[in-house]
């Protein structure tokens, strides 16, 4: 087998995915395979790297579809380089900020709900006595913004 040429198994154990996992992600068009005489999947050894920005895009909240587009952004004649990781991470860095924003305000409220001795959920700012919080909408209304908006299960 070419050096450059990945097993699925080399694949999981490099990457830390599951072998279900990058099935998933290859039917999904994320990550692409050759297949072997035997039709067992072949992966180029640069599809690490695109499984560390899966990774890393997940972490940060984007969806699949979002990850996707990213990806299509990318030159499929030779292996992307920096500068062309670069670009598309750039594209969600203001969605990192407020993700940051966003937990950082979770973490302070937090802070403040244990620090403040009340010991009382009927003056805690993070419950909901009587459900006062209904008039608000649907969802976790204390929590912010951003920590409220519906995320995609992972794989």
């Amino acid at each position: 087998m070419a050096a450059n040429v990945l097993t699925v198994g080399e694949v999981a154990r490099r990457s830390g995915f599951a072998a279900s996992a990058l099935r998933y992600y290859e039917g999904a068009g994320l990550i692409e395979a050759e297949r072997s005489e035997g039709g067992q999947r072949r992966f180029e050894r640069s599809v690490l790297r695109r499984l560390a920005f899966i990774r890393a895009a997940r972490h940060v909240g984007l969806s699949l579809d979002e990850i996707r587009d990213l990806l299509a952004q990318l030159p499929a004649a030779r292996t992307p380089t920096r500068a062309d990781w670069t670009r598309i991470s750039r594209q969600w860095r203001q969605r990192l900020d407020r993700e940051i924003d966003a937990l950082v305000a979770l973490r302070d409220g937090l802070d403040s709900c244990i620090g403040c001795g009340c010991l009382s959920l009927q003056r805690c700012r993070m419950s909901n006595p009587n459900d006062v919080a209904a008039a608000w909408g649907p969802g976790a209304v204390y929590l912010p913004r951003r920590l409220r908006e519906p995320v995609e299960e992972s794989v």
